[in-house]
């Protein structure tokens, strides 16, 4: 006789997984078949973003160098006041030596009683000198003790000033390394975007940067006849010689620079101490806000917040060091990547 029995059912939870693989499988079939392959970034596009990151890193760069600067000056200052509290010390520790010697002095004279020691002295007149000296003596201690007090509270001061200084000193070495790690990376990025361009279109590009320099370092109205006078024309005279030079960052000379490095090497060659970092340069002479009115030599800065900076050359041109992968050359203010905010006559 034929079996009647009803087909066993599927267990729920095992139809439940299956039908949500299912609908998974085609949730990611759709997508695979919507999402747009990834696009290779042409020639023009990397160079876009090349130049922004590179825009970034000199901006970072700046700020490094402020830090560095800061580091420099508070070693010299902590130097200096760790010199003048050990010179303090031995100071100190005289005075304290000479207030022991007067009263160990007066200790032993005191021995015994004035009017015993009189009838005692075989020279009176010899004691009663001695007895004056006793009274100076005296005298004397408390000058001392005041002067040890005074010093003591002078060497306080220094070693919480030098505290203080050796805190700041630590931030600011903190942010240094921030910095400095900024700038690498942003070099870093710029690079693996240059790494994806094939070797034609990385070919194309440095034979347009080869070209750039040329032009600059071939213009002989500027590189021949470009004279200033003064300490600015002796800076421009000595920024000129460095033409060709290759962009670092941090660099200030002489084999290579950054914008910064370059121009206050410049004027250190005239003989002009001028701060190291583009924003501290700005606040230095005179403000030019019209390029009509700018000489050759003078300070000229570009961007909102002042990160480059160059040397005028003359007809709307500067002579400066632009970015990582240039050299220093001549360049019209017109092509910078950021507005002329004014110039300075050191």
């Amino acid at each position: 006789m034929a079996s009647h029995r009803r087909p066993k059912q599927p267990n729920r939870t095992r139809v439940t997984v299956l039908t949500a693989a299912a609908a998974a499988a085609v949730a990611l079939s759709a997508n695979a078949a919507n999402a747009a392959p990834t696009e290779k970034l042409g020639k023009s596009e990397v160079k876009a973003k090349v130049d922004k990151l590179y825009e970034q890193a000199e901006q970072a760069t700046e700020k490094y160098n402020g830090a560095k600067e800061k580091q420099e000056k508070l070693q010299k200052e902590i130097s200096t006041i760790q010199d003048n509290v050990a010179r303090g010390q031995q100071d100190l520790n005289k005075l304290r030596d000479g207030l022991g010697s007067m009263a160990t002095a007066q200790y032993r004279s005191g021995g015994l009683d004035p009017s015993v020691q009189l009838f005692l002295s075989s020279d009176p007149d010899d004691y009663l000198d001695k007895a004056s000296t006793l009274d100076q003596l005296s005298a004397q201690q408390v000058e001392g003790l005041k002067k040890i007090q005074d010093k003591q509270r002078e060497l306080a001061q220094e070693r919480a000033e030098a505290t203080e200084k050796l805190k700041d000193l630590a931030s600011t070495r903190t942010e240094l390394g921030k910095k400095k790690q900024e700038v690498q990376g942003k070099l870093a990025e710029a690079q693996k975007l240059l790494n994806s361009l094939t070797a034609k279109e990385k070919q194309e590009l440095a034979d347009q940067q080869a070209r750039a320099d040329r032009s600059s370092a071939q213009r002989v109205e500027l590189g021949g006849n470009a004279k200033g006078s003064g300490f600015a024309g002796a800076a421009f005279s000595a920024a000129q010689s460095q033409i060709g030079k290759p962009y670092v960052y941090g660099s200030t000379g002489p084999s290579s620079f950054d914008c910064s490095g370059l121009t206050s090497w410049a004027y250190a060659q005239a003989g002009v101490s001028i701060p190291r970092t583009s924003e501290s340069q700005a606040n230095i002479g005179t403000r030019i806000y019209s390029t009509s009115d700018l000489q050759i030599g003078d300070l000229v800065f570009f961007f909102n917040d002042i990160h480059h900076v160059g040397l005028y050359a003359g007809g709307g041109q500067i002579l400066h060091a632009p970015r990582t992968g240039t050299v220093v050359r001549y360049e019209s203010m017109s092509t910078i990547g950021g507005p002329f905010m004014f110039g300075v006559r050191v």
